[in-house]
């Protein structure tokens, strides 16, 4: 198969959230805080509408990845927060733990154990592709030299991640979808090396939302390190701070009918997107709604739909984020669940590889 061919059959968008039966679907995010709009309609959202009880035959795995949080440096404490606080935030964010696993990347050291072993497999020349990595390195080709280590091989761990489980379904953003390719490739590059067809090769669950970019800088997508506060917008925002910052969001001078376009106009575009990612109404359908619209228009209509979908995850996380005996239960049992899966894994693999009979 080619890899143009390989690729269409293993990207998919998420269309339904119907799953075949002993599906497995894996997905994490980093602790950084509190989830803004772009990890909301990015990944969240998406995790909950997998995890209704229409999927009870499949296993959801959904975990907060404080492993890959360290490639950078990190606070202790204030990390130690945001692990609690990201816990919070999935449940509040329609999670149930009854419909789904939810766990802690560094409770699992299985994780950690087949990172070694994909390591021992990895080609170097591949993880030097990795567009992610040059990225948050800053670095010159020619200065890698003083790049860390973790950041270079943390697709491995990726990796591993994702094939403790055997995952068959990986939904992520588009930005990770290069990372997808290399976890399918390290799982045959095992396969092949074993000499038997051992982990399944997951499929990418692209977020059907577009990427949701700054909304004072159109250019760049929506980050909780923007210093400029009006860029974002959290999931517990007030009615009246969603309102301020869509109101200051930038658009264009352009007169006349609204309609959508990132290169001629991004700061539309991506207030378009965003009714897109709350509605689940097509790009073309939003302009016809909206063409008429005046700016000011535009964005009352913006703010009062996140303002709609926002409410009810916005109250339960006021209600569960200072429940830190609850957060440490639902944190420790997920993780055990998924330590007993990743075990097996683990058994399964060091008697391939000789380390077990």
């Amino acid at each position: 198969m080619s890899n143009m061919s390989k690729t269409a059959a293993t990207v998919q968008k998420v269309v339904s959230t119907k799953l075949s039966h002993g599906s497995t679907v894996f997905s994490m995010i980093q602790p950084t805080g509190l989830f803004h709009l772009g990890n909301y309609f990015g990944a969240v959202r998406v995790w909950k509408q997998l995890a209704n009880p229409s999927n009870c035959h499949s296993h959801l795995m959904f975990g907060v990845a404080d492993l890959h949080s360290i490639t950078l440096p990190q606070d202790p404490l204030r990390l130690n927060d945001s692990i609690e606080t990201s816990i919070a935030s999935l449940i509040a964010c329609g999670l149930d733990p009854e419909h789904c696993n939810l766990f802690v990347q560094s409770r699992i050291p299985q994780h950690v154990q087949l990172n070694w072993i994909l390591s021992c497999i990895t080609p170097m020349g591949q993880l030097n592709r990795m567009t992610q990595f040059k990225s948050k390195a800053a670095l010159r080709s020619e200065d890698i030299g003083s790049a860390k280590l973790g950041l270079f091989t943390y697709p491995v761990l990726q990796a591993a991640d994702i094939l403790i489980y055997k995952s068959t379904h990986v939904p992520v953003g588009q930005d990770q979808a290069q990372h997808l390719e290399l976890t399918r490739d390290i799982a045959q590059l095992f396969n092949n090396t074993v000499g038997r067809e051992y982990f399944p090769l997951p499929s990418t669950m692209l977020a059907p939302t577009q990427k949701i970019v700054s909304l004072k800088n159109p250019s760049k997508k929506m980050s909780k390190s923007d210093p400029d506060e009006l860029s974002k917008i959290f999931f517990n925002e007030s009615s009246k701070n969603i309102v301020h910052k869509i109101n200051k969001a930038v658009t264009d001078s352009i007169e006349g009918p609204l309609y959508y376009s990132e290169e001629q106009r991004p700061g539309i575009s991506n207030l378009i997107n965003l009714i897109a990612a709350v509605t689940g109404q097509s790009i073309q359908n939003i302009e016809h709604q909206i063409s008429d619209f005046t700016k000011a228009q535009l964005k009352d209509y913006t703010s009062s739909l996140i303002i709609d979908e926002l409410k009810e995850p916005s109250y339960r996380y006021k209600q569960i984020k200072d429940d830190h005996a609850l957060l440490e239960k639902i944190a420790i049992e997920g993780s055990r669940i998924a330590s007993e899966k990743a075990q097996k894994t683990i058994d399964e693999v060091y008697s391939l590889v000789g380390l077990r009979r």
